[in-house]
């Protein structure tokens, strides 16, 4: 072959295969942890790369002709167990999506729903589903517009899988996301952390505590139109899903180039939950929640961000967790309860699989 044939040039500007050390996908690789954000930054960022995308959120925000900004997401729910205490996956669906709007500081307003059904699912638990999301699509003042149905193979599917995309309408003219963090800011927390990731693993492994620990499943919009209603200047959202408020802090440290300092005292936790976590050898840090999010304000406005929040709250209290300490080198930093700091930093994968 000579050097400047046809095929030796195509073979020259073909992508190359990213370079990592696994060979094959892992379940990890969807735990948002730092093998997810290996795989989004090796393989799928570099193909896929624009503007819009380069934002790092949630949900992409753009303007459309007569000058109006909207948000758009997606997200794909594989829940194991189907129902559990404090939801189902469709309610965790049309929350989920909902919530990634209000992440990006959007009204949501409509939904799309894609089924991927097993064969052998029952219809009973269908209808339960689909029932679910039309409550809880009703709570949130969104509608689902449009869908797809798919059916695939007995023990193909796991009984359902759902994906929901969302659009919102962006009614002010911040910029939130993790651009706009800025040294001095305070982080916030809006309640208690851990909840979700327990009360799946309780019922899918069949543990009993004294205290049935129920999900923290929610809807989010309402608090962030609360705290924009409020004069608000929000720098920052991030729901703390999968991976938990350690991986939410670390993903917006990294993406804002600025050191985090939150402090263990400070972050709440229910006892239950807590100790849950001491049993199965869990860092709570590290669980993922379904109802709960990260907020970067600035510092004169912390005091009426946590009186905003408290109003919208009924079961959790908010919390002020942490700062922005510096800039330029990006790393969180968790000053414990027993006085030494520690470096917070995501996990390799994920401590419990399928939970959202």
């Amino acid at each position: 072959m000579t050097a400047d044939s046809d095929d030796d040039r195509s073979v020259q500007i073909s992508c190359p295969l990213p370079v990592t050390q696994y060979a094959n996908v892992l379940v990890a690789h969807g735990g948002g942890g730092r093998l997810m954000h290996d795989l989004l930054r090796k393989v799928f960022l570099p193909a896929f790369a624009n503007d819009l995308l380069g934002q790092g959120h949630d949900a992409t925000v753009f303007g459309v002709a007569d000058a109006t900004r909207l948000a758009f997401t997606t997200d794909s729910y594989v829940v194991r167990p189907l129902f559990f205490p404090g939801g189902d996956i469709g309610r965790l669906a049309v929350y989920g999506t909902v919530n990634d709007l209000a992440m990006a500081g959007a009204r949501p307003l409509y939904l799309s729903a894609g089924f991927i059904l097993e064969e052998g699912l029952a219809i009973e638990s269908l209808w339960r589903i689909v029932q679910s999301m039309a409550s809880a699509a009703a709570l949130c003042g969104v509608q689902i517009v449009t869908g797809d149905t798919k059916v695939v193979d007995r023990g193909k599917g796991d009984g359902v899988f759902i994906n929901t995309s969302g659009v919102g309408v962006v009614e002010h003219q911040l910029q939130i996301g993790p651009r706009s963090v800025r040294e001095g800011d305070v982080v916030i927390t809006n309640g208690d952390i851990g909840r979700h990731g327990i009360a799946i693993l309780a019922v899918r492994e069949g543990l009993e505590f004294e205290t049935t620990i129920e999900s923290d499943l929610m809807p989010l919009a309402r608090q962030v139109l609360a705290l924009l209603e409020a004069g608000i200047e929000v720098h920052c959202l991030r729901d703390m899903t999968r991976g938990g408020m350690a991986s939410a802090l670390n993903e917006i440290a990294e993406s804002a180039r600025v050191a985090v300092t939150v402090e263990e005292r400070l972050i709440p936790c229910r006892d239950d939950v807590r100790a849950a976590c001491e049993i199965l050898g869990f860092d709570p840090l590290h669980v993922a929640n379904e109802g709960r999010f990260l907020a970067f304000v600035p510092a004169a406005q912390a005091d009426l961000a946590l009186s905003v929040l408290a109003r919208e709250m009924s079961d959790s209290v908010p919390a002020i967790v942490g700062r922005v300490t510096g800039s330029g080198e990006a790393g969180v930093v968790l000053k414990t309860i027993l006085g030494p700091n520690r470096v917070l930093d995501m996990l390799s994968g994920e401590q419990l699989p399928r939970i959202c």
